[in-house]
């Protein structure tokens, strides 16, 4: 199964981590230094939810990140997965 949002479109994106070694300056060391850059994903935070539409009598099974639900809450079940499309 894909790790992507069904209303927001959200996935997975790329970025980078940063190895820094050594004391900042400001904490009374000698300056860091970065040592390596290594790449990583950041990930959407997804959950699986059955969402009761009471306009179609019956749940709908969804994959949301945890904004998209805030948003279904918000703007209610039916008005949210008509306008993505789902339903």
């Amino acid at each position: 199964m894909s790790k992507v949002c069904s209303i927001t479109k959200a996935r997975p994106t790329k970025g980078s981590i940063i190895h820094r070694r050594g004391l900042a300056k400001k904490k009374g060391g000698i300056g860091q230094h970065v040592t390596k850059v290594v790449s990583r994903m950041f990930e959407p935070n997804l959950k699986n939810k059955r969402i009761w539409v009471p306009e179609l009598k019956r749940f709908v099974r969804v994959r949301l990140t945890a904004r998209a639900l805030k948003t279904v809450t918000k703007n209610g079940a039916h008005a949210t997965l008509k306008k993505a499309g789902l339903i």
